[in-house]
């Protein structure tokens, strides 16, 4: 007697199977629960380094976080990309070691030690296991304080760094992004996205020791110490690894201003066969109260993939694969932008559609069952990505970037949850006023500009 193969019967099976067994709703979705975040230990030494201490998770490890003054921010107009250069040559070397000696030995702790720049701030660190967690302190000590700089890497360095601007001004989307960034920032560090070419290429070792020297030091600095660890053993390292830094001044940066106005800002790339769009305005920063509400609101209408943007332009229209929208912030200031590749032919039409996803959510409140799955998708995010040393470490940085309390963390989900129809069509009206939104376009002008100038002025 022949046997039916395996897939056959299967497929038999199921074919037999009730309907009612095949589908089945899913469960019910729970209430997403309240952030814990276990009491931090703080001090301050003597010379005004900050730390940061918090004792989180079951898994033997620990991240060690240096964030200093010293990002973009801190760059004069003829230094853009000078704190990157600085931070990468950090760690090809210190006075006590070579940059192979540092990763190795970071790696026989179980790990690696970086080193970066950001818009805001600068830093040194390295996650390890637990045993190590005073050594680690002491490498990013030495890192952030006794870096040589040596002359022979900087030409490699540069020339990654000449890839990266090359790489990043050739794509549509950083096309875009310097534009909407000099047109809301202006003559701010913040407006100044990319270097020129002769000004990276011409950053020379002195420059780079010269500006280590004014933005690297113990009051510009704070440290984060986050996972399993012995406590005693790291402040310890923590006080005899920094204490000897020298204090320098803690200096607020200049802060920007952003502007906004309804100006289409078109820039040309002929040939294109898709249009990258950005619409966006200034809004409040995360020290505002209305910060939460406001991200509520973004994800609803922009931020997530069941957004009411994303199910007009990608799902019902066909006109993008992947429109986003978020709330982006610096200490001082923050913007909200709209973000879109589009086919070429639906420019305007892409446009109007997010318009009038942002009029409609002005003229009417959403629903309670719409808002709810854009809470529980918010709350049960923000609880994910604090579930890990770096989450934790990133929420403590901006907890104090922005001078907010602990109560932010753990009381987010609580306030996410509080946010009612009604504030989402409050906060609509009241921040997302798309009469002054500047609108960036980046494609082929011949083509779009009849397209998009019913929508402003066209640049």
């Amino acid at each position: 007697m022949r046997r039916l193969p395996a897939l056959c019967v299967l497929i038999a099976t199921l074919a037999a199977a009730p309907a009612s067994a095949q589908k089945q709703a899913p469960p019910t979705p729970g209430t997403p629960k309240d952030f814990v975040l276990p009491t931090p230990t703080r001090f301050t030494l003597p010379n005004g380094l900050k730390v940061t201490m918090v004792q989180y998770g079951a898994i033997p490890k620990v991240r060690v976080l240096l964030s200093v003054a010293a990002g973009n921010v801190e760059e004069a107009a003829s230094e853009v990309w000078l704190a990157d250069v600085t931070t990468a040559l950090m760690t090809e070397g210190t006075t006590k070691r070579s940059g192979a000696e540092l990763a190795l030995a970071a790696a026989r702790m179980g790990g690696s030690i970086g080193a970066g720049a950001g818009p805001a701030r600068a830093s040194v660190s390295g996650e390890v296991l637990s045993e190590f967690a005073a050594d680690m302190v002491r490498l990013v000590a030495e890192v952030a304080q006794t870096p040589a700089f040596p002359a022979g890497e900087l030409e490699r360095i540069r020339a990654d760094k000449l890839r990266q601007l090359a790489l990043q001004k050739s794509t549509p989307q950083g096309m875009a992004e310097a534009k909407f960034a000099e047109v809301t920032y202006g003559d701010h560090s913040y407006g100044r996205m990319f270097p020129t070419e002769a000004a990276l290429e011409g950053y020379t070792i002195d420059q780079v020791r010269r500006f280590h020297e004014a933005k690297f030091s113990a009051a510009r600095s704070r440290l984060y110490v986050v996972g399993r660890f012995d406590r005693a053993a790291v402040e310890q390292a923590a006080r005899e690894a920094f204490g000897g830094w020298k204090a320098g001044t803690a200096t607020e940066p200049p802060r920007a201003k952003p502007t906004s106005a309804r100006v289409v800002h078109v820039v040309d790339k002929p040939g294109a066969v898709q249009s990258t769009l950005i619409i966006g305005l200034p809004v409040i920063d995360p020290s505002h109260p209305d910060w939460i509400p406001l991200s509520v609101t973004n994800t609803l209408l922009g931020g997530y993939f069941s957004s009411r943007v994303t199910s007009n332009i990608r799902e019902a229209k066909g006109y993008t694969y992947s429109p986003s929208s978020s709330v982006n912030s610096h200490p001082g200031d923050a913007y909200w932008a709209q973000s879109a590749d589009v086919t070429t032919a639906v420019t305007g039409a892409s446009l109007k559609e997010i318009f009038f996803e942002i009029d409609r959510l002005q003229a009417e409140p959403p629903s309670e069952a719409e808002l709810d799955a854009v809470k529980n998708y918010q709350a049960g995010t923000f609880v994910f990505q604090n579930s890990q040393r770096g989450g934790i470490s990133g929420q403590l940085q901006f907890l104090d970037l922005y001078g907010l309390p602990d109560d932010y963390l753990t009381g987010y989900v609580r306030r996410v949850r509080a946010v009612t129809p009604a504030t989402v069509q409050e906060m609509a009206k009241k921040y997302i006023d798309d009469a002054r939104a500047t609108i960036v376009v980046v494609g082929d002008r011949k083509v779009i500009e009849s397209q998009v100038s019913e929508f402003g002025p066209v640049k």
